[in-house]
């Protein structure tokens, strides 16, 4: 189903609002005028607090795709997630790999909408807040969740993803 708010967002935007809908979400893809390419940018952005904000992360680990949904508060431990994950080392994904596993740019990249599956963690510490906020597809469009919703849309694995 196609609405003028829809209609109006970027392809990769629209594509995600589309796998939300499809997964049964009804939250909707906000285009903001600022940046929210960074945590703080689109916790300032929101009025909300870094910690709510759900990074979406791309590294490799076993010769695939990872993706990691933290809080914007934590920085991924590579190693201690490796080690919880009982996988070979993780490593950041490199621009080209991240569009080729989400077709989305870094700084945009929203936990769904990809053109297919990726195996994904998801930072237990966002269960903490009752609204947390993704990237939707561009480093200016955004959706609400929670942390229930976020683990079902991915199919994610909850995980402390620190040291």
């Amino acid at each position: 189903m196609s609405t003028p708010e829809i209609d109006q967002l970027p392809p990769t935007s629209r594509t995600v609002a589309a796998a939300l809908r499809q997964a049964g979400i009804t939250s909707t893809v906000r285009h903001l005028p600022d940046s929210t390419r960074t945590a703080a940018d689109a916790a300032n952005a929101l009025g909300c607090p870094i910690a709510a904000i759900a990074n979406s992360l791309v590294f490799r680990c076993d010769d695939a795709p990872l993706l990691v949904m933290t809080s914007g508060a934590h920085r991924v431990d590579p190693a201690a997630l490796a080690a919880r994950l009982g996988s070979g080392p993780i490593t950041r994904a490199t621009p080209d790999q991240v569009r080729a596993a989400t077709g989305q740019a870094i700084g945009g990249v929203a936990p769904v909408g990809h053109p297919a599956p990726i195996s994904t963690v998801v930072d237990e510490s966002l269960a903490e807040h009752a609204v947390i906020w993704a990237a939707a597809g561009t480093p200016n469009t955004v959706f609400s969740t929670t942390y229930d919703e976020l683990r079902v849309i991915t199919r994610g694995q909850p995980m402390r993803v620190t040291t």
